[in-house]
């Protein structure tokens, strides 16, 4: 099974452009906020991660732009990236080290060339069942049994949130949805600009009017008003772009909702592993935003469910 190109130019520069324009807004109006002393701080805020969100962006619509390859091998950068960022939280041990290598340089790379390939039933089993298998053998050889449950189930779960849930962005490449043949680079960009504009409008929301939190222990800023505001608006914008997917307007609204809880669901997963390591971000590679882990968490827990729903429904 070949690869599609999966590039419908018009629409996605039609998507670049209204992205570019909501950045200008925010530029400006963060650069604004900086004249008024008042203001400031939040000024300074709002252009940090403002420039963040440009730079993000371009990458993400060039690759976009630059069809099916180009995507595959951005989001294996990024889960690269994601992997290094779990795992320097993590309690492993020198013993771990070579497993760690495995997990790095070869079934990472190797879940996007099994994408790359077009080979849909083995990038859908090869992280939870090959590499689940070889991580557990590969661990007990080093002789060191000292937490042996503990961190070979950390470099599991690693995998399997940065490399197997966020490759199921790419992977969206290789559905070819009844009517919408070679438009999946539409559908991937209706899914990151749902989940990414909850995160955003929950954020603006709570920020807001937020008033009553919904897990104080481990995400003080989430609260039931940001995620209803911001969720409701991310879903009503999802249901607005429906011609960005092969969804009638009506089941987009639906898909749009159930995209914004799983990512709710991820960023508070997320949360309870940073509280855990007493940290509060994944790192430090995005000002303003923390690390690539703390910007996509949301999308680690929407995109498995929002492809295996469309292949099953619409495919």
């Amino acid at each position: 099974m070949d690869l599609p190109c999966g590039a419908a130019a018009p629409h996605l520069l039609l998507g670049a452009a209204g992205i570019g324009g909501l950045l200008v807004v925010a530029t400006l109006a963060g650069l604004a906020m900086r004249l008024n002393p008042r203001l400031k701080k939040l000024g300074d805020d709002v252009v940090m991660r403002t420039v963040a969100w440009w730079f993000m962006s371009v990458m993400f619509f060039a690759a976009l732009l630059g069809g099916a390859t180009a995507t595959v091998v951005l989001f294996g950068l990024i889960s690269f990236l994601a992997l290094r960022e779990f795992v320097t939280l993590a309690r492993t041990r020198r013993a771990d080290h070579h497993t760690l290598f495995w997990a790095f340089f070869v079934i990472s790379p190797l879940q996007y060339v099994l994408i790359g390939c077009g080979w849909y039933g083995m990038a859908t089993v090869f992280v939870p069942v090959w590499a689940f298998l070889f991580i557990a053998m590969r661990s007990t050889l080093t002789g060191d049994s000292k937490n042996y449950l503990q961190r070979a189930a950390t470099i599991q779960w690693g995998l399997m949130l940065c490399v197997y849930c966020i490759s199921h962005v790419p992977l969206l490449f290789l559905l070819q949805p009844i009517g919408f043949t070679d438009r999946q680079a539409e559908l991937i960009l209706w899914l990151v600009l749902v989940v990414e504009l909850s995160d955003v409008l929950q954020y603006v929301w709570g920020k807001s009017i937020g008033r009553h939190r919904i897990a104080p222990n481990l995400s003080p800023n989430k609260t039931w008003e940001g995620f209803l505001g911001g969720g409701a608006s991310a879903a009503g914008i999802g249901c607005a772009l429906w011609w960005l997917t092969p969804y009638t307007p009506l089941m987009a609204l639906a898909m749009a909702a159930g995209a914004v809880c799983l990512g709710f669901a991820g960023g508070v997963v997320m949360s309870a592993i940073k509280r855990d390591a007493g940290v509060k971000d994944f790192g430090h590679l995005l000002p303003g935003h923390g690390g690539i882990l703390d910007r996509i968490d949301s999308l680690c827990f929407a995109a498995p469910v929002v492809f295996h729903l469309t292949r099953f429904y619409w495919c």
